[in-house]
């Protein structure tokens, strides 16, 4: 066996496998593998900027019908989603202490018209006894003031027949307006007291085939808000159709929780179906700026930077107008701005950096406005990592004698 590996032949052999073993591990552990990247063509495109927020749908005019008088309820003729007409019976009150009220002050009228008959004849007598000079002026004095007193007394008591009688009325409740019940918080036979607060028995929506959406935007998205702007919209109940509205109204007063801003926006709506309903969530989106065949860049270019020497992932770089989001918009910045950034194109297998000017984002592709870019151009958006590359922290295998 010694004589056999100390033949030059044996040797030969032996030498010509430990070359060949090292030069596969060389090559496997040592030799850099040309860097592969995904790239991503440069293109012309229309893009629009879009603010959005979360809305609630509400009938353009919800009418709150209560009660002037307290009672119970005795009759009940609607109910939910009844459709209802102006000055129709909604319901009806026990009436019956309201009738003996209007009963006890047309007691008082007739009692006030007998005082006022006897305070007019005694005045009569008092003035004439006066004329023949057999009474003072102060008896005659007092007798006209009685007589005052007593017609004064008389109006009073027909006022309180009005009043009885106007509360016997709102005993009966009537639709003010003519659509829809969207709610009723009374039953047969429940109390109802009329103090310092009207209670509210019915809701009743005016028209259910225009709507509103009430959406909150942030500080930063209304400044791009115009009264007249298109709006679409989506909703869970019907996924995948979008809805169409346009701004109405910017409401100055503004809301703050939790130190965000936000402003109402008022968006009229259309629902000649009547499919759109009370209470529904809105997922709002706004058109604020437009451009056409404008250059876009994607985002993830915009994105990427080259893997450093430590070895470590590409680092993600913010997008213009891509920034932290708020409570019901889309950006954290003006998206007026124009900003800079940066994009790597491969030159001869290198990459190498392009500066660019950036317009406005769809949050997919971005608007480059200068630089030295064009249409076709191919910009690297990710590296495409090897399968068969060794991690970093591995360390290499044994070396061979």
């Amino acid at each position: 066996m010694k004589k056999l590996f100390s033949s030059p032949t044996a040797l030969f052999f032996l030498g010509i496998a430990a070359i060949a073993a090292g030069t596969v591990i060389y090559r496997q552990y040592y030799m850099a593998e040309p860097q592969q990247y995904r790239l991503q063509a440069v293109e012309k495109g229309d893009i629009s900027q879009n603010v959005s927020a979360n809305g609630t749908i509400n009938p353009v005019s919800l009418v709150n019908v209560g009660t002037q008088v307290s009672g119970t309820v005795k009759n009940l003729y609607v109910d939910f989603n009844s459709k209802v007409e102006r000055g129709q019976i909604l319901l009806k009150l026990d009436d019956a202490l309201l009738a003996a009220q209007q009963k006890q002050s047309l007691a008082n009228v007739q009692s006030a018209t007998a005082s006022l008959e006897l305070a007019t004849a005694n005045e009569a007598r008092i003035r004439s006894l006066f004329a023949r000079e057999y009474v003072s002026r102060q008896e005659l004095d007092t007798a006209v003031q009685a007589k005052k007193v007593a017609e004064a007394q008389l109006q009073l008591a027909r006022a309180s027949v009005e009043k009885d009688r106007a509360n016997l009325a709102y005993s009966v409740i009537r639709s003010p307006v003519s659509g829809v019940v969207v709610d009723r918080s009374v039953d047969v036979g429940q109390t109802v007291a009329a103090s310092l607060q009207t209670p509210t028995l019915f809701k009743i929506a005016q028209d259910l085939s225009k709507m509103q959406i009430d959406a909150n935007f942030a500080e930063a998205d209304i400044g791009s808000i115009r009264v007249g702007q298109a709006v679409r919209f989506t909703v869970d109940a019907f996924a995948g159709r979008n809805f169409r509205g346009e701004v109405k109204q910017i409401r100055l007063n503004p809301t703050t929780q939790q130190n965000v801003v936000t402003y109402d926006v008022v968006i009229n709506v259309d629902n000649p179906d009547q499919i759109l309903l009370p209470g529904m969530t809105a997922y709002v989106s706004i058109a604020v700026a437009e451009r056409k065949e404008a250059l876009l860049a994607p985002n993830a270019a915009l994105r990427f930077k080259p893997t450093n020497a430590d070895n470590q992932k590409p680092v993600a770089s913010q997008p213009p107008n891509d920034a932290q989001k708020r409570n019901g918009g889309d950006t954290a910045k003006p998206k007026r701005d124009v900003f800079s950034g940066k994009v790597y194109v491969l030159e001869q297998g290198k990459l190498a950096p392009v500066s660019v000017s950036l317009g406005i984002t769809d949050n997919r592709n971005t608007e480059i406005t200068g630089g030295e870019l064009k249409a076709g151009d191919q910009v690297v958006v990710g590296e495409i990592q090897a399968a068969n590359k060794p991690k970093s922290s591995g360390a290499p295998p044994m070396r061979m004698f």
